[in-house]
């Protein structure tokens, strides 16, 4: 391996890593895992009062979701971060978590890289590479703890085995290695990647590629193994006899129940979501049309252009659509458009159309970067939730007395859904070490709309985190509001640059103030223009005001 192709490898995990520290904190969506992770990393498991003690101390008793979810990728992630934690700290447990599931998924990319090198070539590979980091998706939500991302690995080491082979005995064991890996993933973690799995198969036994007795061989033994894997495990976290995977296919695709959270056009993958997911315009509009076109790249590309985006065709019968359900053709599309990049470029030099097509790629490639890292800022903005938790602990423990031992705080919903997570809430393991005067946070979710109308409900809370602090019962201060990203705006001269937030006063905390600090000196070198994120309060944080105290300023 040269200098380049390590550099081009190493660069896989590497932006995988900055992503994570750029945007550390989580959405909704990746709740339940990372709950889950906290969870068995906090409390355990134990043989004794199974029950009462899940119950008591685990969160997805009092937070189950829409449908319940398997714990297994939590478990996985849990038992491989546990020695990590132990030797770095807990307070950066969050972070190690995300971390183990990034670098899994990167350890199937490089895999996937490695095989359309052996496949196609080392220059292929390279411009695989630049393709695929190039897009901002996959890296971004690679260590999320989205179902979605556990499955991401197994689906991309299933593609790594569809690239063509010549030995007719290797191709038939790796088209078993894909069965594999696509039964585990339908049957644990994503029950539509079984359209997948028939996918695949189907266009396995039209080439006769792989048998039908190997096909059922093969698919009994995984699916087997998943669910000797999957329904005892989720049995026990969920106290009741459950296969997860089942419950989620009847409720979105018998039920229709996933609709509720939106319906979308038939074409929205086609014209939406792949060109996003792929962000090189070039890709989808000319590289892979050309790859299926041109006689020197079809025959290559078929094998995993035709599973993949017929996945995508039948899975587009289903009303509610997002980017996320459809990641897994990321990296067939992409070696897809890698190999008419590579027939390109390799004949710059014999035509002149080559060459401005290659130069056309290069451009392409860079800016493609450039719009992934736009992407990467513009998304960092949307956690006021898990930024507003940071904010409210430095508050606290800068300005608290040396006499204050334990402060109680609410969370609502907004916060909760944008990064609030019990790893920010609980750095340090119950009982476990911790700095000198540390203070203690108890904290409080609470939903039910007819509690929150209640004045006595907010007595006992010293801090508030808030959508909208007029909801909040009884005598409050803002000490702070945390923004968060609505879009982008263009700013012309002499056009207002905003006002202040709350009573006067200007307290943005987080990001926010750093995107306001950059649009104030922008606008001070342009003579009044900015174009970058807009930014809206969010998150206010509010402080209990005792009987007889004064509003007050709060120092940072």
């Amino acid at each position: 391996m040269g200098a380049l192709d390590l550099i081009l490898s190493l660069a896989i995990p590497a932006l995988i890593a900055i992503h994570l520290l750029v945007a550390p904190y989580t959405k909704v969506e990746e709740s339940f895992n990372i709950q889950a992770t906290h969870d068995i990393l906090v409390y355990g498991t134990s043989t004794k009062n199974i029950y009462h003690r899940l119950s008591s101390q685990y969160d997805h008793f009092d937070f189950p979701g829409a449908v319940p979810r398997t714990f297994v990728g939590s478990v996985m992630l849990a038992a491989i971060s546990q020695p990590i934690i132990a030797l770095v700290g807990f307070q950066y447990a969050q972070l190690v978590v995300r971390g183990v599931l990034g670098l899994l998924n990167a350890g199937a990319l490089l895999l996937f890289k490695s095989n359309v090198e052996r496949a196609f070539g080392r220059s292929t590979a390279r411009w695989y590479a630049l393709l695929q980091l190039s897009q901002f998706h996959i890296l971004f939500y690679a260590s999320r703890t989205l179902p979605n991302m556990f499955a991401f690995g197994l689906t991309t080491l299933a593609f790594s085995q569809l690239i063509p082979h010549p030995d007719e005995k290797k191709r038939t064991w790796r088209y078993r290695v894909a069965i594999a890996n696509l039964t585990m993933a339908a049957a644990v973690f994503r029950s539509e990647l079984a359209i997948l799995l028939a996918t695949v198969t189907l266009y396995g036994l039209a080439l006769s590629h792989i048998s039908l007795g190997r096909v059922i061989h093969t698919f009994s033994i995984f699916f087997i193994v998943s669910l000797l894997s999957t329904i005892p495990i989720d049995s026990y976290f969920w106290q009741k006899p459950l296969w997860p995977e089942l419950w989620g296919f009847y409720y979105n695709a018998v039920l229709g129940s996933s609709s509720e959270w939106g319906v979308s056009p038939w074409y929205y993958y086609f014209t939406s979501a792949i060109p996003k997911i792929l962000t090189n315009p070039l890709s989808t509009t000319v590289l892979i049309p050309y790859a299926l076109w041109n006689d020197g790249t079809r025959k290559q590309v078929l094998p995993l252009l035709i599973p993949s985006l017929l996945f995508v065709v039948i899975y587009s019968l289903q009303p509610h659509k997002e980017a996320r359900f459809i990641f897994y053709v990321a990296p067939p599309l992409t070696a897809a458009a890698a190999l008419a990049a590579n027939y390109v470029f390799t004949r710059r030099s014999k035509s002149a159309g080559f060459l401005l097509a290659s130069v056309a790629l290069v451009g392409s490639v860079l800016v493609s970067f450039g719009i992934s890292a736009g992407m990467l800022v513009i998304s960092s903005l949307n956690y006021p939730g898990g930024e507003a938790l940071s904010e409210l602990r430095n508050l606290v423990t800068a300005s608290s007395s040396p006499d204050l031992q334990t402060v109680m705080v609410h969370t609502d919903v907004l916060s909760c859904m944008t990064g609030v997570t019990l790893f920010g809430q609980h750095p340090y393991v119950p009982n476990g070490p911790r700095p000198a005067n540390e203070i203690t946070f108890n904290w409080d979710k609470t939903e039910d709309e007819s509690t929150l109308r209640n004045p006595e409900f907010w007595e006992r809370f010293d801090y508030v985190l808030a959508e909208d602090p007029v909801k909040v019962i009884g005598p409050w201060e803002t000490i702070g509001v945390v923004e968060g990203v609505t879009g982008v705006e263009l700013v012309k001269p002499g056009t207002h640059s905003g006002g202040d937030i709350e009573s006067g006063q200007d307290r943005i905390f987080g990001r926010g103030a750093i995107v306001r600090s950059v649009k104030e000196t922008a606008r001070a070198l342009t003579g009044g223009w900015w174009i970058g994120p807009k930014m809206e309060p969010k998150i206010h944080i509010l402080r209990k005001m005792r009987e007889g105290e004064a509003r007050r300023a709060v120092t940072e």
